[in-house]
């Protein structure tokens, strides 16, 4: 009897990359395993982000380290109006000039959403999540309520970073500071059809079915 696992492949775009296949030959009372490492390079062009900078100092997405796996984004305020919410109604305030940079105060309670200056078009395929960032979220306690957000590669407009102040004391964000991160990630378009959903396990149930 010979029993087949499926290789578990590594995501890895524009580089080389390894790919393991385990494979389990059963044979009357033993068993033998094996490891095949096979060395693949991808031939095809690396996707690019293609940026449209909306402001002669605005900053593209850009990765602090060469093992970042997210982009960072900076706050673009000079000359901007927020828009902010609180759940209840929607209103505009001007960022403030002080000490020759800009800074907005978002109030306790209340969202916003902070431009980043630029345009951008990510490739079919492809998602861009927004994120927090660890460090701003420890410093500071902004939220993003929806993370994470996901842009579209159609999105056409400014990109903007939605965050939210849990806090009961206003949170200061200045102008050019890295404010989230942007991780992008492959999805699948999935055909939809009508038909019976049977239980193909030994689950039952839904929302904590598996315990605690």
């Amino acid at each position: 009897m010979q029993a087949r696992y499926a290789p578990a492949t590594p995501v890895c775009k524009g580089a080389s990359y390894l790919r393991w296949r385990r494979r389990a030959i059963l044979h009357r009372s033993h068993a033998t395993l094996e490891i095949v490492t096979t060395t693949l390079t991808d031939t095809a062009t690396l996707a690019t982000l293609v940026v449209e900078l909306l402001h002669a100092d605005s900053q593209a997405p850009e990765r602090a380290t060469t093992g970042s796996a997210g982009y960072d984004l900076r706050a673009y305020l000079r000359g901007r109006s927020i828009k902010c919410s609180d759940g209840s109604k929607v209103w505009e305030v001007a960022a403030e000039s002080r000490e020759a940079s800009e800074q907005f105060a978002i109030p306790s309670g209340v969202c916003a959403l902070i431009p980043l200056g630029f345009k951008a078009r990510i490739p079919i395929g492809v998602e861009g999540q927004v994120r927090p960032r660890s460090g701003t979220s420890f410093k500071k306690g902004l939220q993003i309520p929806n993370a994470p957000g996901t842009i579209d590669s159609d999105f056409p407009d400014e990109w903007m970073v939605l965050v939210r102040n849990p806090l009961a004391h206003d949170v200061v964000v200045e102008h050019g500071e890295r404010i989230a991160q942007l991780v992008f990630a492959r999805y699948e378009v999935l055909a939809i059809e009508n038909g019976s959903v049977a239980i193909t396990t030994s689950r039952v149930g839904g929302f904590g079915s598996t315990g605690t």
